[in-house]
């Protein structure tokens, strides 16, 4: 399956049984997100020594409510501690991988 071209064709993926193999990594990680699996999407940030890794580590964390780790991530990301809700953000966070 290709990259969805938007936030709603990425929606339009959630209920498939599993991320498409063939998506960047960074993008697979906000499909378990967004499919509730905090666990999977949390291993591949992990995993992922980058800004990119770092940014949804934070989210993750800071939707865990786990503030000060995901202020630690957000620096990382080289982010400031949001402002928005979580939904927001997990659009910005896709709709950004969208386009890498």
């Amino acid at each position: 399956m290709s990259v969805p071209k938007s936030f709603e064709e990425f929606n339009a993926t959630l209920y498939q049984q599993s991320a498409p193999s063939s998506w960047p990594e960074a993008l697979r990680a906000m499909w378990f997100d967004a499919k509730g699996d905090w666990e999977s999407s949390h291993d591949i940030a992990q995993d992922l020594h980058n800004t990119n890794g770092s940014w949804i580590h934070a989210y993750l964390h800071r939707k865990e409510g786990d503030k000060f780790n995901a202020g630690y991530w957000y620096r990382m990301a080289g982010k400031k501690f949001p402002s928005t809700n979580l939904e927001d953000e997990q659009r910005q966070l896709v709709e950004y991988f969208l386009t890498q």
